[in-house]
């Protein structure tokens, strides 16, 4: 274990936040070194705030992985800007990510705006440099730089790694000082009733593709240790329609065999246990409308 003076010792929490599909889960992983978000292709995948844990010498970083900042069009769209703007305003640090092969859009530049109009510095990473050009990663930090938003930048593959360890030291030499948080090998603040139901949701995104919109949330209702220690895991899969819940289960219920056996695998080798999951897809109309599934998924109701 780490034997570092308590007066020595650093801690703080620091949002990660940027446009949808940024990079933003990938790097919370990254950072913290173990999976601890979920990572899809698709946009605006995370909804709530997730932290996750790392260690970098005499600090203890708790990482806030936000949603996605977007122009919001829903109510749930509505409480998932809010809660990245929360998880920013909490914050000892910020890292604004910007996926730098596509650039400054609209997205990028309201993210920006925000931390200003917040009073707010950043430090900026620039992400994904393995793929842009670097005429166009220049150009990029150039023009983020003038905006007065960040004090350092840093070029990352959270995919890669590259860079993210010179990122997370920066970030470790400049939290305020203090006693750590968790204890220090925690890697995650979350129930793992709700990592559980994230890990389904995952699953469920990668292999439904463009299918299933993004209308469906997963719902651990129990959890039982048995006395073999394995667990016992029951989950409902909340849809909109009915056409929807047909779409998850798939012929003959093949599609919800495979999303629950690949969760399955994923949640024993997270829990070093055998793992029994049961997963049921039932239809739950407007539920994005509903106050007590915001509170499942960690989400403040908004208001109208």
């Amino acid at each position: 274990m780490n034997a570092v003076p308590s007066e020595d010792r650093r801690s703080g929490f620091v949002a990660i936040i940027g446009a949808p599909n940024a990079g933003k889960s990938t790097l919370l992983n990254a950072l913290v070194g173990s999976k601890v978000a979920i990572v899809t292709h698709k946009v605006q995948t995370t909804r709530s705030r997730i932290r996750g844990i790392a260690m970098d010498g005499a600090a203890q970083i708790v990482f806030v992985d936000t949603p996605g900042i977007f122009k919001p069009r829903r109510r749930l769209d509505k409480a998932m800007v809010e809660a990245a703007w929360g998880g920013a305003g909490d914050a000892d640090a910020i890292i604004m990510l910007v996926d730098a092969e596509r650039g400054i859009d609209a997205d990028v530049e309201r993210v920006v705006e925000g931390l200003k109009s917040q009073g707010r510095k950043a430090v900026l990473a620039l992400n994904k440099v393995d793929a842009a050009p670097r005429e166009k990663l220049l150009k990029v930090a150039a023009a983020l730089d003038t905006t007065g938003a960040f004090t350092r930048v840093f070029m990352i593959s959270a995919l890669t790694g590259s860079g993210v360890a010179d990122l997370r030291r920066h970030i470790a030499e400049n939290l305020p000082k203090g006693d750590w948080l968790y204890p220090e090998d925690q890697i995650a603040d979350l129930p793992m009733r709700v990592l559980a139901a994230e890990v389904t949701r995952e699953k469920l995104y990668l292999r439904l593709h463009d299918e299933l919109p993004y209308a469906l949330t997963v719902e651990t209702e129990s959890w039982e240790k048995k006395k073999d220690k394995s667990i016992r895991i029951q989950q409902v899969v909340f849809v909109q329609r009915e056409s929807q819940r047909k779409i998850a289960l798939g012929e003959g219920g093949k599609t919800i065999k495979a999303v629950g056996t690949q969760a399955r695998e994923e949640l024993e080798e997270m829990l070093g246990t055998k793992v029994h999951l049961f997963l049921f897809v039932k239809v739950r109309e407007g539920w994005t409308d509903d106050r007590e599934r915001y509170r499942e998924m960690g989400l403040d109701f908004p208001k109208d």
